[in-house]
């Protein structure tokens, strides 16, 4: 099917949000920009639609009737890795830092603009192409016992698997195309989102690295892997 705007409408975006007036507004602007929604005011049959329906992205208020948005979330990832949005209310900075820990990829604070909700649609499914289903620069890497796999998703630890979500995917694929360079947290936004909303107060980039370096068994004081450059960003040696 092909939309008013001569694109195909076959990327699904899903939408948990237990307020009608949001969920009916962003739905009407995704539409407009070519996309095919599944809107859904309820957390327990947004959440079986999440799992078995597997859109493209989802956008999951944070307070749902049945089953909130976080739990969704941590659903999602055991099954899925396509990108997750999180809404959440002004000022809770613990939701924000929840959801990103189990899996999420961004969030926005109430209210916002739906534009700025299609652009940051738009943002992480090109970057979920681009770092997760391989690229012009390789679809495997291998870097200090660290081996990813653009094509597969899969990320190897000295032969043994790391379960990541798609950016933290992204950010090590770039650290590792990079090898020996330090490469800032503000660069790793635009590298990544290629967005000019993403400012250097956003500690989004940070939260994901701390979450890889869990994963990784890495330690923030002697980093095997990652290591911080004070003042500059990130960089993993070669």
């Amino acid at each position: 099917m092909i939309n008013a705007k001569g694109r195909n409408m076959t990327e699904k975006i899903l939408i948990a949000e237990d307020e009608k007036e949001i969920a009916d507004l962003v739905a009407l602007y995704l539409e407009n920009d070519g996309f095919e929604v599944l809107k859904y005011y309820d957390g327990t049959e947004a959440m079986g639609a999440a799992l078995s329906n597997q859109p493209e992205l989802a956008i999951l208020d944070i307070m749902l009737p049945g089953v909130n948005g976080l739990e969704i979330c941590r659903r999602i990832r055991e099954k899925h890795n396509y990108p997750i949005i999180m809404l959440t209310a002004k000022g809770e900075e613990t939701d924000k830092i929840t959801g990103l820990a189990l899996g999420a990829d961004d969030y926005m604070t109430k209210p916002f603009l739906p534009l700025e909700l299609v652009a940051r649609v738009k943002a992480q499914l090109r970057r979920y192409k681009r770092y997760n289903t391989g690229g012009e620069q390789g679809d495997v890497l291998e870097v200090s016992g660290l081996v990813l796999n653009s094509k597969t998703h899969e990320c190897l630890l000295n032969e043994k698997p790391l379960s990541l979500t798609p950016t933290e995917f992204a950010i090590l694929r770039i650290l590792c195309q990079r090898k020996g360079e330090v490469v800032s947290a503000e660069e790793l936004f635009h590298l990544i989102w290629e967005e000019e909303y993403y400012t250097k107060n956003n500690n989004t980039i940070t939260v994901h690295v701390r979450h890889l370096r869990e994963k990784m068994g890495d330690s923030f004081e002697h980093p095997k892997y990652i290591k911080t450059v004070w003042g500059c960003g990130y960089k993993i040696e070669g």
